[in-house]
């Protein structure tokens, strides 16, 4: 079944992309600033979430871990 059409799926892979846009914020950042608009712009977001709410997805990635 596609990630898109389970609700724990799609919740994953959300937390994937915020986890793996962080990641490479954190070691190319002059990359991931100077795209902020169009389709790079939903990976500057999520590193920007993950930034600000880094305890909140880190709690979800283990709670996704655990079920």
């Amino acid at each position: 079944m596609s990630a898109l059409f389970n609700f724990q799926s799609l919740l994953l892979v959300i937390l994937l992309l915020i986890c793996t846009a962080t990641y490479a914020h954190a070691h190319a950042p002059a990359i991931m600033d100077r795209n902020k608009h169009g389709f790079m712009g939903v990976f500057w977001k999520a590193a920007r979430i993950g930034e600000r709410l880094s305890p909140y997805v880190s709690l979800c990635c283990v709670a996704m871990a655990v079920d």
